[in-house]
């Protein structure tokens, strides 16, 4: 068995990080005069295959290295693509929001950085064989973590016909979500809806035919939807941006790479909410917080990918990424 092990090749890279060059220059490592401070901090929360954690510890080498993803599969290849970085990178396999809510247990420094590059990587579209892509015909998985019990077969064959149309609505923002619903449940009814492809067939058939000259394949929005729904993406952002803003230390930078309005639209609140002068509640009728902003936007407008990366990676054209630092 352990010749058979040596045999097999490594399994390939298959994720291009995003806007690398610009979160390089954001979130490097904060200087102390003109030397660079010791032994700096950063948590990448969602690590996928350890793109961005590789260029970190290459061009850093002050820095630690705290690489988090909710995928065992990915964790273990970014182990293996991280190794020679010894002790300079730990790897977690968890979600990001319970990795900085549980952060103290871990005796670690306060993070100088912190990174959540959102979405979905190449390797789930490509390699996982769970379902992520309509243009592979695989068993409707959707599962960052295998940890979770509910699959978007569970949800397509068991969630009632206003459940579904809610889904589509919340997370696809899919405006023939009605048709798309009914159409699901209409052919349950005779069989299953067990692979991707047989779920794009259907929604293909069930969004008119006027809209098909649409820019997106038609069960893009559908797919999106389901996958969000499976593994609590946006309640997961959501937690994750409160609990690692408060972990992080005063001066350092938080960078989010969002993939999608839903994603970009709840970074953009919290970040705005956090740069108010006063961020009590409307009801106060007193100021409770001292009227002190809590970070500074480094980005008025978050930063796009230019024509260049999109032409060598077409998966970052609806690339956002956002940078601000904790007031000290």
């Amino acid at each position: 068995m352990s010749k058979l092990k040596k045999q097999l090749p490594k399994a390939k890279i298959t994720h291009t990080p995003v806007l690398l060059g610009e979160v390089l220059d954001l979130l490097k490592p904060a200087a102390v005069g003109n030397k660079p401070a010791s032994q700096s901090v950063m948590v990448d929360g969602t690590c996928g295959e350890g793109g961005h954690a590789e260029a970190f510890l290459s061009r850093y080498a002050n820095l630690i290295l705290l690489c988090v993803d909710a995928d065992k599969e990915q964790i273990e290849s970014a182990r293996r693509r991280l190794k020679k970085y010894g002790s300079r990178v730990e790897l977690f396999t968890m979600w990001f929001s319970d990795f900085f809510s549980d952060y103290h247990a871990y005796n670690r420094k306060l993070p100088d950085r912190i990174l959540l590059d959102l979405g979905i990587s190449r390797f789930h579209y490509e390699k996982s064989g769970r379902g992520f892509s309509f243009q592979r015909d695989e068993y409707l998985d959707m599962r960052i973590s295998k940890e979770l019990k509910q699959t978007a077969y569970d949800i397509v064959n068991k969630a009632v016909e206003q459940e579904l149309v809610n889904i589509l609505r919340e997370y696809g923002e899919e405006r023939f979500a009605y048709a798309i619903a009914r159409a699901i449940c209409r052919e349950r009814k005779s069989k299953p809806v067990r692979t991707s492809v047989q779920l794009a067939q259907i929604v293909s058939n069930a969004v008119p035919r006027q809209s098909s000259k649409r820019r997106i394949h038609p069960a893009t929005k559908t797919f999106q939807a389901l996958r969000i729904a499976v593994n609590g993406e946006l309640n997961e952002l959501e937690k994750g941006l409160a609990a690692g803003f408060t972990l992080l230390k005063k001066g350092g930078r938080f960078a989010v790479i969002s993939f999608h309005s839903l994603e970009d639209r709840i970074v953009k609140r919290f970040f705005k909410s956090k740069n108010k002068s006063c961020t009590c509640p409307p009801e106060w009728p007193i100021c409770q917080c001292r009227g002190e902003k809590e970070l500074i936007l480094l980005t008025k407008k978050p930063i796009t990918p230019g024509d260049t990366e999109v032409r060598a990676n077409p998966a970052a054209r609806s690339a956002k990424l956002r940078v601000v630092e904790k007031c000290a």
